[in-house]
């Protein structure tokens, strides 16, 4: 039986509170390219073996979805022999629902009790839209301050168990998270629907973006465009087999590209999507972007030639780019369950089998 991260958490949590130093591995587990960290799995695990992590999103949407979580969460923790770790993609609550604090606290107490790593990016239900009437009126900027106060808590590590990753805490975006695990580096960026976050607050009365918002989608687009350098400047140096992005938003929606994509649909997400298809581009292996937002199951290839996102976007092609947009919404009943390919199955053109399969779960109760 290998020694997983959780194994590592939970011993280094143990002796903490014992007053005793923690294993000097503990702290360097899931490291990322800072000199900080090494790959996942200790000596005593094999680099043989493949590794699984689950994706959710869009949840929970409607009291009787909320009524469940609870449920949810303990048929994801029953997991956690199996998944190293859970991502959850942004939008723990319905865009209609209140953006209260003692609505995010409860989700909060449900993530804490998982029994794995949790990932969570936020959503534009979680912030961004809570200027909606039916969401309070809230000052969007406000409720993202509450947000990272509620739900990062402590910096450079995730929700549930805690696993250590490199954040931009010192930018203020704690949320935005990287990690790397058998040569795979994972990266976590705030991208928001509803524009990202470049809509007016209509619900307080406003009709164009206000400055502070303006400055905020500014900062928030430079750090993700970071982010994603930094972590393909780590694939580099570390010969990672892939990289793999987490983010809220769908940038490639198919109703749109079905209906006609328009200047409004792309405007707001053309910097971080020339980021991203620029250093996929230049990346020697497969690139993953894991998303919500747009509640349906989709799997494709965004950016490969002849997509019309190519030229609504203005971005070359990119041929090594594959997205998976998870299920989610009151009518959702899944999760999705990832499996990294061995480490020993090689890399790129070499690799003798996909880097990431996947498959849709649904929950049993």
């Amino acid at each position: 039986m290998r020694t997983s991260h959780r194994t590592l958490a939970l011993l280094a949590a143990v002796s903490l509170a014992s007053g005793a130093a923690a294993p000097a591995q503990a702290a360097s587990d899931h490291g990322t390219g800072t000199g900080t960290g090494k790959p996942a799995h200790s000596a005593t695990a094999t680099a043989k073996h493949a590794f699984e992590f689950g994706v959710i999103g869009d949840v929970p949407y409607g009291q009787a979805q909320v009524d469940r979580f609870p449920a949810m969460i303990d048929k994801l923790s029953a997991q956690s022999d199996e998944l190293e770790f859970l991502a959850h993609v942004g939008d723990v609550k319905a865009g209609s629902a209140v953006c209260s604090d003692e609505y995010f606290q409860m989700i909060r107490g449900e993530f804490d009790r998982l029994t794995l790593p949790l990932v969570f990016t936020p959503g534009d239900n979680d912030w961004v839209d809570c200027h909606r009437p039916n969401n309070g009126a809230y000052n969007p900027l406000e409720r993202l301050d509450s947000v990272r106060d509620i739900f990062f808590p402590v910096a450079d590590r995730t929700l549930g168990v805690p696993m250590k990753v490199d954040s931009q805490d010192e930018l203020g975006l704690p949320e935005n998270q990287r990690f790397r695990e058998q040569r795979v580096e994972f990266v976590a960026i705030d991208v928001q629907g509803s524009h990202n976050s470049t809509d007016p607050w209509a619900g307080l009365g406003l009709t164009v973006p206000t400055p502070e918002q303006l400055a905020e989608v500014a900062h928030r687009d430079a750090a993700n465009i970071a982010q994603v350098s930094e972590a393909f400047d780590d694939a580099r140096r570390t010969n990672a087999r892939g990289v793999v992005i987490f983010t809220q938003a769908d940038m490639f929606e198919p109703r749109l590209a079905a209906a006609g994509i328009t200047e409004t649909d792309v405007a707001a997400f053309r910097p971080i999507v020339g980021a991203i298809a620029e250093q996929a581009r230049a990346f020697d292996g497969p690139v993953y972007l894991i998303n919500g937002d747009s509640h349906r199951y989709n799997a494709d290839e965004p950016l490969a030639a002849g997509s019309p996102w190519v030229d609504a976007y203005g971005v070359g092609a990119v041929e090594n780019l594959q997205r998976v947009t998870v299920e989610g919404d009151a009518t959702s009943n899944e999760w999705t369950r990832f499996t990294v390919a061995p480490n020993s199955a090689g890399k790129g053109k070499n690799a003798a089998q996909e880097l990431l399969t996947w498959e849709r779960v649904p929950y049993t109760f």
